[in-house]
């Protein structure tokens, strides 16, 4: 199972000294991979839901500075030498198709092949409308059609590509990425998104605490996974050539020790406990997971970080 970590797009935190320090730390303490979160802007004035908070409201906290996500993995990948670096998760349709698949392939060119394309259709409509981006009410077509575009360019000798939205022909597009595929992992947790996972994806990406579609018990993530696992037989694949990764925002005694389905939540309560939630989703098949780790500073996040793999992950 891989393990990964969240490195921070903005605050105190997130200076060039604190992400090359966490980047480093991590890939010497054994950690896997390292993610990276995609706002361009933030909106003064936000009607949109927030999927993943009760009351729907953005938390104040993500509301500040933002590294460009994408300059950042490159710059994440610079700074090491073995972690992968996952995109947690890219809003596909806030940049142009062709732009975002050569950056995303330069990356992957220039890592040496550590780059996991964690993508989404997006939930913030007023971000959609100061980029001027795509209509927000036909996201998740532009999604999908951007997806099948970049792919052509990234495996095609000579790329193609006729869409609604987006269109070429007649180019080359070189270098193609080292990763052959360069995987995709498909975020959320709605119909939609398990649908698209099983459509188009390398991986389903979901997080276990939005509370229109809650995967915060194993009884609850079991039967996602029996979902799309359907959805993809009926796409006409095979379910083992989508892989399962989850991402976790909390965890520990501070989690309620309760889901909503009345079972035990996952990754509440004592290490033990922790040891046995990570025991029980490998039976299922996952085969990757994130964790967000307290601290002031970077030091005091790696401390965590050592704390958990000393107590938990070595029991695993």
């Amino acid at each position: 199972m891989q393990i990964g970590f969240n490195a921070p797009s903005g605050g105190p935190l997130a200076t060039p000294e604190a992400l090359t320090r966490l980047a480093r730390g991590a890939e010497a303490l054994g950690f896997h991979y390292a993610t990276v979160s995609d706002h361009v802007v933030i909106p003064r004035e936000i009607g949109a839901k927030y999927p993943y908070t009760d009351t729907g409201e953005f938390p104040a906290g993500s509301r500040g500075e933002r590294h460009e996500q994408l300059t950042q993995a490159m710059f994440l990948a610079a700074r090491t030498e073995r972690l992968r670096i996952v995109t947690s998760v890219m809003v596909v349709p806030h940049r142009p198709a062709m732009l975002a698949a050569k950056i995303l392939s330069t990356i992957d060119v220039l890592s040496g092949g550590r780059l996991t394309v964690g993508i989404g259709a997006g939930w913030l409509r007023e971000e959609f409308e100061a980029l001027q981006a795509p209509d927000f009410e036909a996201r998740g077509k532009v999604t999908d059609e951007y997806i099948l575009a970049a792919r052509a360019l990234w495996t095609e000798e000579e790329p193609r590509f006729e869409g609604e939205h987006v269109r070429f022909g007649g180019i080359g597009f070189a270098p193609k990425p080292v990763q052959d595929p360069l995987p995709i992992w498909v975020g959320g947790e709605s119909g939609p998104a398990l649908r698209r996972a099983a459509r188009l994806g390398d991986g389903w990406y979901p997080i276990g605490t939005n509370p229109s579609h809650p995967l915060d018990s194993l009884a609850r993530y079991g039967a996602a996974i029996d979902k799309l696992h359907g959805l993809v037989r009926a796409a006409g694949r095979d379910p083992a050539a989508v892989a399962l990764a989850y991402r976790v925002q909390r965890y520990g005694p501070e989690v309620p020790a309760r889901a909503g389905d009345g079972e035990r939540r996952l990754f509440s309560g004592t290490p033990a406990e922790i040891v046995a939630d990570l025991r029980a989703l490998r039976a299922l098949g996952l085969g990757a997971i994130d964790f967000t780790f307290p601290g002031e500073t970077a030091e005091g996040v790696l401390d965590a970080m050592r704390a958990f793999r000393d107590t938990i992950l070595a029991e695993v």
